[in-house]
């Protein structure tokens, strides 16, 4: 194969700076030149070619950033409905859910109905979900309260209003660069459990903060500290309760007894559920108004000292719009907040939207959803927003309205916009004491309930003790705290069952398949049972020797042949598990073989400290005896399973070269051979094969020699099945033991063949079915049964990188 111009100036920089090229192949008998086939190595230049954007993907990028674009055009009258009923029931239940969160963030109330406008028009034009609502939530908006009110302690200077614009412009350019970057997929190291808690340990705190605002309570105490802080200041403060009870309490047993009301008429009268539904949703819109007009019956005449907390003046219009004010001072004085912010808007508002996605039947695309959240939380700061993200609330009131599109936001927005220009006079005389009722009431559907916590139980012990443990952290810290506790604790774990995972010696097992008392393949067995007859009957699979996985422990599993081992990677090979695979490797190799040669060190003092070897007498006695007494094999080959393997780096690849050199010297002057089976990288072949693995191993002084290889053959796309392969001729099989090695019998079989393995001057016939494969060994001299609608399946230049087991083994057996 001619060399190319970069080849040979590659080569010739190589000879100049004594660079290693890497190992020099065996020559490999090509017994398969008819239909050989070669495999390249991936070049730095494929690799930059395979991440470079072409313009046809410039073209696909710049269309995915506005999925309205994919709907659009197909919206009809009927999608308009839907999205009508589901955007003013939303946009109803948003705006005093909207101006109690505002309360939260320690910021005017109407700064939650510019936040509730601003993210539900903006985010239809980038949504990929068609359920989710922005805006304003309670989490996010007692983390703005919590970040304004120590921002304030140190810069007095700075208003909150100017903070939360800045902190939301800063949020939503990071967001959006993320989004940009399409690295949506950074969430899936957040767990759910880690979700979970923070989810429910944010709402204990909200409603925990609330209490002392439902009760009316005249105590001056901080309701931002720690949550179990918070419970005892409110309990020891009861008695200075005002009349702001009277409008709390019974607001919330309200909204709850309405709830409740609603669900049992459901059960009992389902054809009227739908109805049900509506009343239920609109319990928010309903009390508010209702105490609305209890408080302006009861205070009207006495606006200046009112009976109870009101929430005041409510701005006409956007009177907060016009560009915000953002500089060094503002952002250094909220920095170390602003890790927490980002994470808070990414949790909530990604793992609310997958839920609903999974629950309605479609996928999200996280960076795309990056990209809404970013540019809601860029341009709402103009209109007077502060952060925004998904609501877990509405998002469930605007799946159960029956929404269709994301226009459904429009719709909402306008129901907003009324609100801000036509309500702000009614809003005056709401009672702050019956938001906080709401804010309880909302943010109660936030808590994990018992169940599931029992099933992260029944799932997996560890991740049920980051739930627990996180919800802990939050009660007695603060919520960012717990949101940094859950998520390094959930990363720790991983990194330790990554750095922890221990391989598997396989053997194998000679299956047969039964149905009722019947053994399909026994010599009874009734031809015209109805299974088809290409289905293999008797199989060979390979299983852990330890029954690790739950096998029958009765079931013998045999090893594969002496002296030869099969290994198994479990969960990936890179630098931080590559030391406790070999580990185990060569530990289970050494007290299952034994040295190939004793006397490989003339003297004792020749002998290396950690191996005193045989005592004097021992020595005599082998000395004396013509073969040695241990019944243990000489090690032959390996063969390690890489189907969990994607990629390899240095360390773990010149950790094999270590274990390597450390068998060859046990198992020297004879060489041991390293196989691999379901290498599916070529990354990974090439990493191998510069490592020298992947070719036949050759004796210090020994020089080349050639490799009697197993290649595997399979149709080509135009061919067909030679006619040499036909049925007629796979009855003629032979034993492996009858070749190879004892131990390895292979069963008979009519069935047809599909691939097919070439060694030297054999054909070995592999069959192969959906759901198993079997061997079957069938010699023909020379090349004349191999057809020529037959091509080798891998590169023949890598005869040690196999398609299966089955392959490696035989190769394995052939070559010891």
């Amino acid at each position: 194969m001619a060399k190319t111009i970069s080849t040979r100036v590659g080569h010739a920089f190589a000879k100049l700076l004594r660079i290693d090229l890497g190992p020099t192949p065996s020559p490999v008998r090509d017994e398969t030149r008819t239909y050989g086939y070669y495999e390249h190595e991936p070049t730095v230049g494929d690799w930059f070619r395979g991440h470079t954007l072409t313009a046809p993907q410039t073209r696909r990028y710049i269309w995915s950033l506005f999925p309205f674009l994919h709907w659009i055009g197909y919206y009809n009258v009927q999608w308009l409905i839907g999205d009508l009923v589901a955007g003013i029931t939303v946009g109803a239940v948003v705006i005093p859910q909207g101006m109690a969160y505002a309360e939260l963030a320690k910021l005017p109330p109407e700064y939650g109905l510019y936040s509730s406008f601003m993210g539900v028009l903006i985010y239809w034009f980038f949504a990929t979900s068609k359920d989710i609502t922005i805006g304003p939530v309670a989490v996010m908006s007692t983390l703005m309260g919590s970040i304004i009110i120590k921002v304030q302690a140190v810069h007095p200077e700075i208003p909150p209003p100017v903070l939360a614009s800045a902190l939301a412009i800063i949020c939503g350019a990071i967001v959006l660069f993320l989004g940009l970057l399409r690295l949506g997929f950074i969430v899936d190291f957040i767990p759910l459990p880690a979700i979970s808690a923070f989810m429910t340990g944010s709402a204990i705190n909200v409603c925990a903060g609330q209490v002392k605002t439902v009760l009316g309570e005249k105590a001056h105490f901080s309701t931002r500290g720690a949550t179990y802080k918070i419970i005892i200041d409110t309990l020891k403060h009861l008695p200075s309760a005002r009349m702001d009870a009277a409008m709390g309490l019974t607001a919330l047993a309200m909204l709850y007894g309405i709830r409740s009301a609603c669900n049992y008429g459901t059960r009992k009268k389902p054809h009227k559920a739908k109805l049900f539904f509506f009343l239920s949703t609109l319990r928010t819109v309903f009390v508010v108004l209702f105490y609305t007009m209890i408080s302006a019956a009861v205070n009207l005449h006495r606006r200046n000292h009112p009976a109870f907390k009101l929430l005041g003046n409510v701005p006409r219009g956007f009177k907060a719009a016009g560009v915000p004010k953002i500089d060094v001072p503002i952002i250094k004085a909220f920095l170390g907040e602003l890790p927490a912010a980002v994470i808070v808007l990414l949790i909530e508002h990604i793992a609310i939207s997958k839920s609903f996605g999974r629950v309605n039947n479609y996928t999200i695309d996280p960076s795309q959803e990056f990209i809404a959240i970013g540019i809601s939380n860029l341009l709402g700061p103009f209109l007077g927003a502060y952060p925004a993200t998904g609501s877990f609330s509405r998002t469930a009131i605007k799946a159960k309205c029956g929404v269709r599109t994301p226009l459904a936001g429009v719709i909402t927005a306008v129901v907003v916009l009324l609100a801000i220009y036509a309500l702000p006079a009614l809003f005056f005389f709401i009672p702050k004491s019956s938001l906080s009722a709401v804010i309880i009431h909302a943010v109660g559907d936030l808590v994990t309930p018992p169940r599931i916590a029992y099933q992260f139980w029944c799932v997996s012990p560890i991740d049920a003790l980051i739930f627990f443990m996180g919800v802990i952290v939050i009660i007695f810290s603060a919520i960012e705290t717990g949101i940094y506790c859950t998520i390094g604790v959930s990363l720790a774990v991983l990194l330790f069952r990554l750095a922890k995972a221990r391989g598997q010696f396989l053997g194998y097992v000679q299956v047969h398949s039964v149905v009722g008392d019947h053994i399909l393949n026994a010599p009874q067995e009734d031809p015209t049972t109805g299974f088809e007859g290409d289905i293999e009957m008797s199989r060979r699979i390979y299983l852990p020797t330890e029954h690790e996985g739950g096998t029958n422990p009765r079931v013998k599993i045999h090893q594969p042949a002496p002296g030869i081992f099969i290994y198994r990677v479990s969960e990936g090979f890179n630098y931080p598990n590559a030391n406790h695979y070999t580990d185990y490797l060569v530990s289970h190799i050494l007290k299952e073989t034994r040295r190939t040669n004793p006397q490989a060190w003339e003297t004792t003092g020749d002998r290396p400290w950690n191996d005193p070897g045989p005592t004097r007498a021992e020595r005599k006695i082998l000395m004396a005896e013509e073969a040695p007494t241990s019944p243990l094999p000489t090690l032959r080959a390996i063969i390690l399973d890489f189907a969990a393997v994607n990629n390899v780096d240095v360390t773990s690849v010149q950790n094999l070269i270590d274990v390597r050199n450390q068998l060859d010297r046990w198992a020297s002057p004879d060489t041991v051979q390293w196989h691999f089976a379901h290498v599916h990288n070529r990354w990974t072949k090439r990493a191998l094969a510069a490592a020298g693995f992947g070719f036949p191993a050759v004796s210090e002084g020994s020089g080349p020699r050639w490799q009697r290889s197993i290649f595997n053959v399979a149709e080509i796309l135009d061919g067909s099945l030679p006619g040499s392969m036909s049925h007629s001729h796979v009855g003629e099989s032979e034993d492996w033991s009858k070749d190879v090695e004892d131990g390895l019998k292979v069963q008979e079989s009519s069935a047809s063949s599909s691939v097919m393995g070439v060694s030297g001057d054999e054909i070995q016939v592999v069959q192969t079915s959906e759901r198993d494969a079997k061997v079957d060994t069938h010699r023909r001299r020379g090349r004349s049964g191999v057809g020529t609608g037959m091509a080798v399946v891998d590169g023949i230049n890598r005869p040690f990188f196999h398609v299966d087991l089955t392959s490696a083994l035989k190769s394995a057996m052939a070559d010891s």
